[in-house]
């Protein structure tokens, strides 16, 4: 009879570079959170060590370890023992996260010319036109077709996002680096996650609005494998249009209308104030287009036609997609569950994954 195949150390080792830190998507052997394995007679202990004592996915963490380790021949029970990184560690940790720069103040890797992350603006210049619908759909639909995207709720007065994609908690904080929640495998970061209710008012000045911005983009780890990231812009052409103009030189804009002229000409600013901060308009997405009550019934054009056309053509820019009205779209706002998720087969759904298609033709992700 064979004696019973005995487990290494390598082997364990190797088992364990499959588990991964659910908020930082790295393998945790990568991250220096194995500190030690010790081996009897078939029996495994691993020591982890957690980020931080609070660490909210620390169950995860353990069952993927025992799992992982569980399945490899020789290996009887599996023991997990957790600790926590020390200062040191930490920032050790956050200087790899960070491609090696110990400067907490580091520009985020997608700032830099050479960056392959398209950074994305979602813009109108003026409220009411669905810039948060839009930038919700876009990023689910961007994510089935296989991309890492991110979102920045840049609408500090008025964020939504978090509601509209059924998020809450806050998100955890390493040091001085933020961690993003995560939803639909979208990473998310909004004024709403760090404050007590979302009824809550922020009542800031202008200094106060661009650091919070400017936090989001520099102290947030965003991850090093994301292709898109979204801003959802607050109405209007002031400080947080400048402040992202200023801290996101590679940035791209979409403008978000309805078909009424009222709209086109308030949106038609956005594209000045675009131009006069150097942002390149990508296209033009016409909301709210048309209702149709039926498959089988004309379009009724509610709030005009054509207004997005119109824009596109004054811009020289694509006229990238032609959202219908419909109410499954503000129920699945109200609920959390966007309608490309909610409805997949729908008329609106399809608008959009056409109009994210559209976009990923004019803004690709380069190909590594």
């Amino acid at each position: 009879m064979s004696p019973e195949p005995k487990v290494s150390r390598e082997q364990v080792l190797d088992a364990l570079r499959g588990v991964e830190d659910p908020e930082l998507h790295k393998s945790i052997v990568d991250l220096d959170m194995v500190k030690d394995i010790q081996i009897t007679d078939g029996r495994v202990n691993v020591t982890a060590l957690l980020t931080i004592s609070a660490c909210p996915l620390r169950e995860t963490i353990v069952t993927s370890i025992r799992d992982r380790v569980r399945s490899l021949p020789g290996v009887g029970e599996v023991d997990v023992t957790l600790g926590v990184m020390d200062p040191q560690e930490r920032q050790a940790l956050i200087t790899k996260l960070r491609g090696g720069a110990a400067s907490p103040t580091r520009r985020s890797s997608f700032l830099t010319p050479e960056s392959p992350v398209r950074v994305i603006t979602i813009a109108s210049g003026k409220g009411g036109v669905g810039k948060s619908t839009v930038t919700v759909n876009l990023a689910i639909a961007l994510t089935q077709m296989g991309h890492k995207v991110g979102i920045i709720d840049a609408d500090v007065y008025g964020f939504s996002i978090p509601r509209m994609l059924g998020m809450r908690g806050r998100p955890t904080m390493i040091d001085q680096m933020v961690v993003p929640l995560e939803k639909h495998g979208i990473r998310v970061m909004s004024i709403g996650f760090m404050l007590p209710d979302e009824t809550d008012a922020v009542v800031w000045r202008g200094p106060m609005l661009h650091k919070a911005l400017t936090t989001f983009i520099n102290e947030v780890h965003w991850g090093d494998d994301m292709d898109y990231l979204l801003l959802d812009l607050p109405p209007g052409t002031g400080d947080v249009s400048i402040t992202i103009a200023q801290t996101l030189p590679q940035t791209h804009m979409v403008i978000v209308t309805t078909p009424q002229a009222a709209a086109v000409s308030v949106a038609q600013r956005a594209a000045r104030m675009a131009d006069k901060v150097n942002i390149e308009v990508m296209g033009i997405i016409e909301n709210m287009s048309y209702f149709q009550a039926a498959p089988d019934q004309p379009p009724i054009y509610i709030f005009g036609r054509g207004g997005g056309l119109r824009l596109a053509e004054v811009q020289g820019v694509p006229l990238l997609g032609e959202i219908p009205l419909d109410q499954a779209i503000r129920e699945g706002g109200d609920e959390g569950t966007p309608i490309v998720l909610s409805a997949p087969d729908s008329p609106v759904a399809k608008a959009f994954r056409t109009t994210a298609d559209k976009l990923i033709r004019r803004l690709p992700v380069p190909v590594a």
